[in-house]
């Protein structure tokens, strides 16, 4: 919803008021500001304080975290027994298709990063969806030119080819110390018996129930007969899931990609009008990248190449930080606030231009995460003015070369690290569930330029180098992201939250990385975004209102906005693992093992 007038709301306060965005007494009062680090925290009382508001999990043997506590329980438990992230990873990804249905998924796709602390070395392994070899750049306009979205968001031609149980096979074959039947176990266990039904999964059953009571398989299996919804206390069984994941535990991919399941689906999309086929399903392949790195106050940082567009951002909207005077300027003021805004717009309007799928275009990312293309860009950002998105135009960085999600993170006792971002796209992707199977497709399509210029259903804009191709990967936003310093793990993070992922991610990490929060203070800490068009700058509603009073002054257009991103987060510091789950999801749990 759009703000209101500041000073209609509260005339008293704007007494508070200066007329420059230098952090007033007002602010310093009323929010908890932080300067930034001047020493390096070494001790577990400075790292967590005993009166702190936010206190991390704290675990000596492992952490894992994610939306889900079922699905921490089940990755923590593989830790215990021996098991190393990438196992426990994979076991976590399994359950969070049971028990996050709207977000966890074996029909979707996304990106898992992996950093090996034995071999010092760290690989991103995309598992990002693909379009089918039918798809064609103008598949979702219509007669009058625009945009269908209701094809490109609420059909079976909305599906890209899966790509989740390859991804975790792939990871598990090269990675993993334990078989897939084991790390299935206790995600079919919980299919066959289920699970108690909470208030949230009512809550977003009821706000996309309209979709979901429109495919006939899903009231079946998602419903109670009748198509009623399940309410929260109730026992939720997916007796098809459980043949689904049985099946899968004894033939692994295969049998998604040309067995039953494949014929399964192939059938569906031959009577719904999807695109995917056999041959689709059959050609589907992991890829193994290298990571993009990027440096920050002393910190390394790595995280998703393209087809994401998280992780060449993210490093890009650092590095234009980095060249900013911003010693004395505290955490959470309006001040900050400003130039991060300046900075995600100058970062997104370049997402509009440049990124896509680099086997189909020429991606600038060296360019893209130059220190000196950083430098340029920063040198138009005001510190007393706002640059306004119509002026703001996509840079030229090839010269400087020398897409409901959720997340989860996973540290083990030897370091290792697994930081996994998956989706559906929206909540229980297009809604329709494949007949036997138990799952839900996605509608990742709409991750394309369905039209080039014209907003997906997150409101970004993309360009041709974003546009509809057959077996080409989607741009995404999603930004699993590895933090290490000097050379040891240090944080492991991600988010949903479509186009606010980057920002989500970037914000934190600057909480930690420069104003040394722990990492619980971080997570919780409140959240702005901009994406360059719309030129609105998104707050939470927990947002200093003074700051935003300054904010309006300067000429922002603001609106209230619900919680931005969900973070679940791993610092490893000393031996010790602080685990955050955010607060911004209900049943998040960090899960420590000791």
């Amino acid at each position: 919803m759009k703000l209101p007038s500041f000073r209609t709301l509260f005339p008293a306060v704007t007494l508070c008021l200066s007329t420059t965005l230098l952090l007033t007494a007002c602010e310093q009062q009323k929010t908890a500001t932080r300067l930034p680090a001047k020493a390096a925290v070494l001790d577990i009382d400075r790292v967590v304080n005993y009166y702190d508001i936010n206190h991390p999990v704290i675990g000596r043997k492992g952490m894992v975290v994610s939306q889900s506590e079922i699905a921490s329980n089940i990755g923590a438990e593989i830790l215990q027994r021996g098991g190393n992230a990438v196992d426990a990873a994979v076991a976590v990804g399994f359950a969070l298709a049971v028990v996050l249905p709207r977000a966890g998924n074996l029909t979707g796709g996304g990106f898992m990063l992996v950093h090996l602390q034995e071999l010092n070395k760290t690989i991103a392994i995309d598992y990002r969806e693909m379009a089918p070899l039918a798809a064609v750049e103008h598949m979702f306009i219509d007669s009058k030119g625009d945009v269908d979205n209701d094809k490109a968001l609420e059909t079976l031609a909305a599906a890209g080819v899966p790509g989740t149980v390859a991804g975790f096979e792939y990871a598990l074959e090269n990675y993993g110390t334990m078989t897939l039947k084991q790390l299935i176990k206790p995600a079919l266990e919980i299919a066959q018996q289920g699970f108690v039904v909470n208030d949230d999964m009512v809550r977003i059953v009821k706000k996309t129930q309209t979709l979901l009571q429109q495919n006939n398989e899903t009231c079946r299996v998602f419903f109670k007969q009748g198509c009623q919804p399940y309410q929260t206390g109730e026992l939720f069984k997916q007796p098809d899931l459980a043949t689904t994941l049985q099946y899968l535990s004894e033939e692994g991919a295969d049998g998604f990609y040309q067995g039953d399941i494949a014929k399964k689906i192939v059938l569906a999309m031959e009577q719904g009008q999807g695109l995917i086929t056999i041959e689709d399903l059959r050609r589907y392949q992991v890829k193994e990248l290298a990571p993009i790195k990027g440096h920050f106050n002393g910190y390394e940082i790595l995280t998703m190449p393209p087809p994401s567009s998280g992780g060449v951002h993210l490093v890009q909207m650092l590095n234009m930080l980095e060249q900013l005077p911003i010693e004395n300027i505290a955490q959470g003021s309006a001040s900050m606030m400003h130039l991060q805004t300046e900075i995600f717009k100058r970062a997104y309007v370049d997402r509009s231009k440049h990124l896509g799928d680099p086997d189909f275009v020429d991606v600038p990312a060296k360019g893209i995460v130059s220190k000196t293309y950083a430098k340029k860009l920063s040198q138009h950002i005001s510190h007393e003015k706002i640059t306004p998105s119509s002026q703001i135009k996509p840079g030229e960085p090839s010269g400087y070369e020398s897409p409901d999600t959720t997340h989860f993170s996973v540290i083990d006792k030897q370091g290792n690290i697994v930081s996994n971002t998956y989706t559906l796209n929206h909540y229980y992707g297009s809604g329709i569930t494949i007949p036997g199977t138990g799952l839900l497709m996605n509608n990742t399509m709409d991750d394309f330029s369905a039209k080039v210029g014209s907003p997906n259903s997150y409101g970004l804009v993309g360009g041709k180098a974003n546009a509809i191709v057959a077996q080409k990967r989607p741009l995404s936003s999603m930004t699993p992201t590895i933090v290490l310093k000097s050379g040891q793990p240090f944080l492991a993070t991600g988010t949903p939250g479509g186009s606010k992922i980057i920002t989500s991610v970037f914000q934190q990490l600057v909480n930690i990385l420069w104003f040394d929060m722990n990492v619980s203070e971080a997570t919780n800490a409140p959240r702005i975004h901009h994406q360059w068009q719309p030129d609105i700058l998104y707050v939470e509603q927990n947002v200093a209102a003074d700051s935003i009073a300054l904010l309006q002054q300067m000429g922002y257009q603001i609106e209230l906005s619900t919680s931005l991103g969900s973070l679940q987060t791993i610092m490893l510091k000393d031996g010790i693992y602080y685990g955050a789950a955010d607060p911004r999801r209900p049943n998040a749990k960090a899960v420590a093992v000791n």
